[in-house]
């Protein structure tokens, strides 16, 4: 049976509506079962009631005198007979004037009323309600009055029962339709609390959610979740400050040590000897403790939104001029920029994003990078994509996202790069999210290495025009 078993709907409005049905329906098939016995046995009964009652009161006039002419209807029964003990009718209403016995049923013993059901044929398909009176005060002598109805109609066949289904259906249709408004009716505040949570980012906590007007569970829910994103707001406010205060006091004294190790090492006495190799160790450390705080500086303020404006920025002519800086590296950089592919941001911001995504290709590049540029219609509407491709190892799916975690380096990476950070993909992705767009690893199609894709809602492909592309940005990382 458990192939059979329906799916739950996964909608809270869907399921009370289900279970309201489930509740009522029972009911409601209960309820007809006992409607439809009653009815029946009640219509029946009013039926054999009349056709007793007008027999009755032919036998009391019979008691008196027969009848020279046809019997008159007695309350509605047109269908009347007396039949004599050989079976013979010798008296009869219009209706049943030269028509054999109603029914050959007679009384049983020591009794003195018989009831049947006869059915015609040409009463198509409707059966006579008869009742019979046995009386020897006749003007015939002994004889037997037979009265007969029709049928209800209702009481033919299963037409009460599909009547009542259908009542029945009408009733389950509207329960469902009220449960399902009124239901919809009491969640609406909790579409309006999941829109609001919805919207909410790590680097927007300062929205709250709208407090229902019931004053109900659902508002003292809102109410809570509000007190939790002020604690929240506050934890995360602390966070940011200690990263960004700690970065900002510790770029000073790394800037101080490396200046005076680079004085040291100016130092024509020190030669070749083992204090000036360690002066060089030390200085690369130093040199990588200051990237490193450098970055950290730069993600505290990705979250915390800081330097927000915004301009007109053309990515294939930042990627041109970034090309350009680069060409006589390792790797060959090669470009496919589209023009007109512009976006509304932060230039600075941008450039670094793509100063990491370059750096990072040429570490692991055998001897290709290409950079495309291009615009293609999104979901939302036109997307500016750039694409980073090299021909290097690759990524393996698994570690596509892991990638982009803060401090997260693969195995390839320490190996070609132990001094890196492992910051700079998660800078870039968080310089994407920033202006709305989205940074993902994937398998190149072209040259067969990683791919990394930048989507940026395009901003105006005219106004302003074109902006020059400020110089690079320092940032580098490694798979």
């Amino acid at each position: 049976m458990s192939g059979w078993r329906l799916a739950r709907p996964r909608s809270i409005r869907a399921r009370m509506t289900v279970r309201a049905l489930g509740v009522v329906a029972p009911v409601i098939l209960i309820c007809i079962t006992v409607v439809s016995v009653v009815l029946r046995h009640e219509i029946e009964r009013e039926q054999v009631d009349r056709a007793a009652q007008a027999a009755r009161q032919v036998a009391l006039h019979l008691a008196e005198s027969g009848y020279s002419e046809p019997i008159p209807p007695t309350d509605g029964v047109l269908r009347i007979q007396v039949v004599d003990e050989a079976g013979e009718v010798v008296a009869a209403s219009d209706a049943m004037q030269d028509r054999p016995p109603l029914t050959g049923k007679r009384p049983a013993e020591n009794d003195f009323r018989v009831d049947d059901e006869v059915c015609p044929e040409r009463l198509s398909g409707r059966c006579l309600v008869v009742a019979g009176f046995e009386t020897d005060s006749s003007a015939y002598g002994p004889v037997i009055v037979y009265a007969a109805v029709v049928s209800a109609e209702v009481t033919d066949g299963l037409l009460l029962e599909f009547g009542l289904a259908a009542v029945a259906l009408v009733v389950l249709l509207v329960v469902g339709w009220i449960t399902w408004w009124g239901t919809g009716r009491i969640l609406r505040p909790v579409e309006s609390i999941r829109s609001d949570l919805e919207r909410m980012s790590a680097t927007d906590l300062g929205r709250r959610l709208t407090l229902p007007g019931t004053g109900d569970e659902l508002a003292d829910l809102a109410r809570t979740a509000n007190a939790t994103l002020d604690r929240l707001q506050t934890a995360m406010e602390r966070q940011r400050s200690f990263v960004s205060d700690a970065s900002h006091e510790l770029r000073n004294p790394i800037a101080g040590m490396r200046a005076r190790l680079e004085v040291e090492l100016t130092d024509p006495e020190l030669g070749d000897t083992a204090a000036r190799r360690s002066l060089e160790s030390v200085l690369g450390d130093v040199e990588r403790l200051q990237r490193i705080v450098s970055d950290l500086l730069e993600l505290a303020r990705l979250d915390a939104d800081v330097a927000r404006a915004e301009e007109r920025v053309d990515l294939a002519e930042l990627a041109r001029a970034e090309a350009g800086h680069r060409a006589a590296g390792a790797a060959r950089i090669d470009t496919d920029l589209e023009p007109g592919a512009a976006v509304r941001g932060n230039r600075l911001r941008l450039a670094r994003l793509l100063v990491n995504l370059i750096a990072n290709a040429e570490r692991h590049a055998r001897s290709r990078i290409l950079i495309a540029v291009r615009t293609e219609e999104g979901p939302a509407g036109p997307e500016a994509v750039l694409e980073v491709h090299d021909d290097g190892a690759g990524i393996p799916e698994e570690e596509r996202e892991r990638v982009f975690e803060r401090f997260a380096r693969l195995d390839e990476s320490r190996r070609k790069d132990p001094g890196g950070s492992g910051l700079g993909l998660a800078i870039s992705r968080g310089v994407a999210e920033a202006h709305g767009g989205t940074l993902t690893a994937q398998e190149s199609p072209l040259l067969g290495g990683a791919m990394f894709v930048l989507r940026i809602p395009a901003g105006p492909s005219q106004g302003g025009g074109p902006e020059p592309a400020q110089g690079r940005t320092e940032g580098k990382e490694r798979r």
